[in-house]
């Protein structure tokens, strides 16, 4: 079975156009509902997480590493820590259980 790269490059461009043309083009006014507006909020905040999460699991030597920082980071996050300081504090704990574990 052979492979066209460029078959697939066409798709990923129109689906990438897709995507951007067509909200344009159908809303042509204000959106007034509350909860599509709230939706259109929050799309690219989970679209973010969806992307970060698994690479922050996956990133490290070890997954456990990768979810004791994912832990440190939200509580740190919770608490208020600016994010340079979250990232620096997930990257000690990433680098600190990696020493220990291996």
């Amino acid at each position: 079975m052979t492979h066209d790269i460029h078959i697939y490059i066409l798709v990923m461009s129109l689906v990438t156009l897709a995507i951007r043309i067509l909200p344009i083009t159908l809303i042509r006014r204000q959106v007034k509902s509350r909860f599509i507006r709230s939706f259109l909020y929050y799309v690219p905040y989970v679209t973010l997480a969806v992307m970060t999460f698994p690479a922050i699991i996956e990133a490290t030597r070890t997954p456990l590493a990768g979810a004791m920082a994912l832990v440190g980071g939200i509580f740190l996050s919770w608490i208020g820590r600016s994010m340079f300081q979250v990232s620096i504090a997930c990257c000690v704990i990433v680098f600190a259980v990696e020493q220990i574990i291996l």
